[in-house]
């Protein structure tokens, strides 16, 4: 009775943990974004700002092209979520769907494509861009975070499709339904919460990504707003307030999609688990 008494205990112990892990970082971040410059570099630290102000914001506005970084990420973002999940839902569709020779070849095909680091392929990707004049375009980002996101999103999607009954897929047929209509009809409304999760880790994984952002945008004009954050550390100082108000302007908006989508986020990923 006492063993099953301490467990709940140590197991309240170990959130406590892991919720100050994630919580305290969050807090800094804030903190110090209402701070002055002197006080940042103050020793010892403070925990609360002495004389909370907006500065750190209206010079990252102001100083650092903000609105820019951040419409060009929004852009890109959007551009490349939107066309990764219309590829992906309908290759995962085909897949679970069809048996078509090459079946387990090319699902293993696209697990064996999260084997590599993307920056492998920094230079071909570069080399491309630049030979059909796609460097520092949104059109090019957008292409290159299609082709890296697609496969983990499509197998997302037929791991969601093959958690719903084929048998619906026959009765809709013997209704008169071909492939579209069963899709459009049957299967689409019932995948919404796969499709949401799947739209919603391109989202985050598109709006967080630096290297490829970095290396084929050299444009000011272009850049996104993980790449304009980066530029914020000067080669003989950092102002701290500023990056962490850049850092929790660039999180309000992820924080707003994940709240606004959690409860399809979490249907969609669970339901990839169970088979019927």
């Amino acid at each position: 009775m006492t063993v099953l008494r301490k467990k709940p205990f140590f197991s309240m112990i170990i959130i406590i943990l892991g919720s100050l892990l994630v919580l305290v970082p969050v807090y800094w971040m804030v903190a110090t974004s209402f701070k002055t410059t002197p006080e940042t570099f103050e020793n010892p630290l403070t925990l609360i700002p002495r004389h909370p102000t907006l500065q750190a914001y209206k010079n990252i506005i102001t100083s650092y092209s903000f609105g820019t970084f951040f419409s060009n990420s929004l852009i890109v973002v959007i551009g490349a979520t939107l066309l990764t999940l219309f590829i992906s839902t309908f290759a995962g569709f085909g897949v679970s769907r069809f048996n078509f020779k090459g079946r387990a070849a090319f699902l293993g095909f696209i697990l064996a494509t999260q084997m590599f680091p993307s920056v492998i392929m920094l230079v071909p990707y570069f080399r491309i861009l630049k030979l059909y004049g796609l460097i520092n375009t949104h059109m090019g980002l957008i292409i290159v975070y299609i082709s890296f996101q697609t496969p983990l999103c499509t197998w997302l999607m037929y791991s969601h499709f093959e958690t719903i009954s084929k048998d619906l897929d026959a009765a809709a047929s013997i209704d008169g339904l071909g492939q579209f209509g069963i899709f459009f009809r049957i299967i689409f409304p019932l995948s919404l919460p796969g499709i949401a999760a799947t739209a919603i880790y391109s989202f985050i994984n598109s709006w967080n990504e630096f290297q490829f952002a970095l290396v084929l945008t050299t444009s000011d004009k272009m850049k996104t707003l993980t790449v304009g954050i980066g530029q914020m550390i000067e080669d003989t100082k950092v102002n701290w307030n500023e990056m962490m108000a850049a850092n929790l302007l660039a999180s309000v908006l992820l924080i707003l999609v994940f709240l606004f989508c959690q409860n399809f986020f979490f249907a969609g990923m669970t339901s990839g688990s169970i088979k019927e």
